[in-house]
């Protein structure tokens, strides 16, 4: 009788054992919603995310070590950097994990780190994820244009990855907004993951912590890209931000009797100018006397055209050399950004510019 309550008491105590290794234990359970990083680590995780998307691994180094330097631990950068190929694919991705082993190998002083607690032996990956991303959103969200695309980001995105706790929900949006910063033509998403942090429990003064990084970090064109993200998530005004990496430079002010639609420009070197466009830009008709001028189209989509001709089409390499006296026009498309390189050759004493009539709206509009 005594060998049978032994055995019994031994049993209960295994089955015990069993459910609480296949369930996380309430009392060291993380609060999801709450930022874990200092603002030290913060600022390195988003150097590290930025790079991972723009996938400069030599950078990326260095922004690995100052994360270890910070006290992240391995597994916090092996979560984050494994989470981003849900955002910028596995290539980007996997480049990014073997980095990361280069300088794990290179250091002594690593900690480890915490590994994602066991999920209950009942996990729901589709049901946690809809919860998860019904929060996120800040409603239900059902994809039914692409119903195995809405599977992939309820299941697997926000339902076996969202629910490894090494990280917070509040710490993979800082490094989701991080990676998307550093990806042009993204703004919809990365407004959507702005809104989506503060859901998670991102504080406006944290979302902050990102533009400074990456302005710390020489990242201008990111931190602005999340700038204007924030900006649009509180209502604030926009700011005006380049469609590339190319700098945006100034309000074209100077010139601004000249064209339709605003532009900037940035003086680069050796008189070497970038004019940015704005969708429907474009200069007056004009000429140049005394010189010829260069254009050369390195993003977005615009026209060029001289008097009498068929419109050329401005694509990103397309090379535009003007010829002296030739009445002529530049700008943006209706629906894109343009930008352009441009600096005068063969210049001639006395040489000037000649500005003339705007350009019609028929004569614009008919361009596609």
């Amino acid at each position: 009788m005594k060998l049978k309550t032994i055995i019994a008491a031994l049993t209960a105590l295994l089955i015990v054992s069993g459910c609480n290794n296949n369930s996380k234990s309430t009392d060291n359970m993380k609060d999801m919603s709450k930022l874990t990083f200092t603002e030290q680590q913060a600022s390195a995780i988003t150097a590290i995310a930025c790079n991972e998307a723009r996938g400069d691994q030599s950078s990326l180094m260095n922004a690995i070590n100052e994360g270890f330097d910070a006290k992240l631990s391995a597994n916090q950068i092996k979560e984050a950097l494994s989470q981003l190929y849900a955002y910028t694919g596995f290539p980007r991705s996997l480049n990014a994990l073997g980095t990361l082993q280069k300088v794990m190998e290179q250091r002594q002083d690593v900690a480890t780190g915490a590994e994602s607690s066991p999920m209950p032996s009942d996990y729901d990956a589709l049901k946690q994820g809809s919860e998860v991303q019904t929060k996120l959103s800040g409603k239900p969200f059902n994809y039914t244009f692409c119903p195995a695309e809405d599977y992939y980001l309820k299941a697997h995105l926000f339902g076996d990855i969202f629910a490894r706790d090494v990280l917070t929900h509040a710490d993979r949006e800082l490094v989701t907004v991080s990676a998307l910063s550093g990806l042009e033509n993204v703004m919809p998403q990365l407004i959507a993951h702005v809104q989506g942090a503060k859901n998670m429990g991102v504080t406006d003064s944290q979302l902050q912590w990102i533009v400074s990084s990456l302005k710390s970090h020489g990242f201008t064109a990111e931190a602005t890209r999340c700038e204007a993200a924030i900006a649009t998530v509180k209502g604030d005004q926009t700011p005006v931000i380049s469609p590339s990496a190319w700098p945006l430079g100034n309000p074209n002010t100077a010139y601004a009797q000249y064209f339709i639609g605003n532009s900037y420009l940035a003086v680069l070197d050796n008189g070497l100018c970038n004019v940015t466009f704005e969708p429907g830009c474009r200069n007056n008709w004009h000429v140049h006397h005394g010189a010829v001028q260069m254009l050369i189209c390195v993003s977005g989509r615009g026209w060029y055209q001289e008097w009498g001709k068929e419109a050329v089409e401005l694509k990103p390499g397309v090379t535009i050399a003007v010829p002296e006296g030739v009445k002529h026009w530049h700008g943006a498309a209706a629906d894109s950004w343009m930008q352009h390189l441009t600096y005068h050759a063969d210049l001639k004493p006395g040489n000037s510019n000649e500005w003339l009539e705007p350009v019609d709206d028929e004569t614009y509009n008919k361009l596609k």
